[in-house]
């Protein structure tokens, strides 16, 4: 029997090659497009198809999709640094914007009709109600917000005159790593905060920088809803389902619903690893809200996602494991 395959666009990366396993453990047939300017090949599971280019290359794009006929496309090919993107911002209208028009483009020609969006809390902006829902204004502060914004807009137009469905998954702080240690991040340079609290744990780095003490919180620094890469996957999956079974284009909010503070995450470390991990006082990084907290609740009632590692020492402890892993490697 034929699986039926989906195409994985940025399939080499962190979340991507998470989602690669998990689809075909749940009897798909994954097809990877990445160009490996960020990705890893290694990263891709064993009995995957990889395709080395980009998603924006209109030939390549079409020879690919008329191959597999996939029955869904899933996007995670993005540029997401948000520093980045204030100085660099015509790399992210390119990467994020144009690419995937091209992308959409081709699906339509090949007449791929499904595809599954991976956006960002960014969209949001400077939030003016917290826990956040799918209606709070879409008003981006970056670059990088603003060009996944204008993708998801895209979608809806190109969803009216094309039939095109697709479901965008907006996500709050990805972490964590998979339960077995076989996979988890790997990017270069490193800006999450999880990563780069272990890294200090195990002896990679000197110190934790913290960016501000006197933030408007409990403790006063930033709050931040983290969500498993594991259970992100998860309403990746149960987007998919939700297409087969004929659903609408619309969007949903991928978070805990529970914040916890920069420091509360130093401590979960602490108690995790059992390291001392230090930490300097830097200055605030400019357009850093102080709490950004997702109400998932639609995606909880619509998809019927309930995360599996919501628990902060989990999420850690899967990371850590997995820094651990690449320590003993190198």
């Amino acid at each position: 029997m034929t699986l039926p395959s989906v195409i994985v666009a940025g399939g080499a990366g962190y979340i991507g090659s998470h989602m690669v396993r998990m689809l075909q453990e749940n009897g798909y047939q994954a097809v990877v497009v990445d160009n490996l300017a960020t990705g890893h090949a290694d990263a891709v599971r064993l009995g995957a198809v990889l395709r080395e280019g980009d998603i924006g290359d209109p030939d390549f794009m079409r020879a690919l999709l008329r191959e597999h006929r996939p029955q869904c496309v899933m996007h995670f090919a993005a540029a997401s640094l948000v520093g980045e993107s204030m100085v660099k911002p015509a790399k992210y209208w390119r990467n994020n914007l144009v690419q995937t028009l091209n992308l959409l483009d081709a699906m339509r020609e090949c007449e791929v009709k499904q595809f599954i969006f991976s956006s960002t809390a960014a969209v949001y902006g400077n939030p003016v109600e917290v826990p956040i829902t799918e209606q709070h204004p879409q008003l981006p502060i970056n670059p990088y917000g603003n060009s996944k914004l204008a993708v998801e807009k895209a979608l809806q137009d190109y969803g009216t005159a094309y039939g095109l469905r697709s479901i965008t998954l907006r996500y709050f702080n990805a972490a964590g790593a998979h339960p077995d240690g076989t996979l988890g991040e790997r990017h270069e340079p490193e800006t999450h905060l999880i990563p780069l609290v272990l890294q200090v744990a195990s002896g990679r780095r000197e110190v934790i920088g913290r960016f501000g003490q006197d933030f408007p919180t409990r403790d006063g620094s930033c709050i931040r809803d983290y969500i498993h890469v594991q259970d992100l996957c998860s309403a990746h999956l149960l987007a998919l389902q939700k297409l087969e079974q004929g659903a609408a284009t619309t969007v949903y909010n991928l978070g805990n619903g529970n914040g916890h503070s920069v420091n509360e995450v130093i401590e979960a470390a602490r108690r995790v690893t059992g390291h001392p991990i230090p930490v300097r006082d830097d200055p605030r990084r400019a357009g850093d809200p102080p709490v950004l907290v997702a109400d998932a609740t639609r995606a909880r009632k619509e998809l019927g996602w309930t995360p599996q590692h919501a628990d902060i020492e989990t999420v850690i402890a899967h990371a850590w494991q997995w820094e651990q892993k690449g320590m003993n490697a190198r």
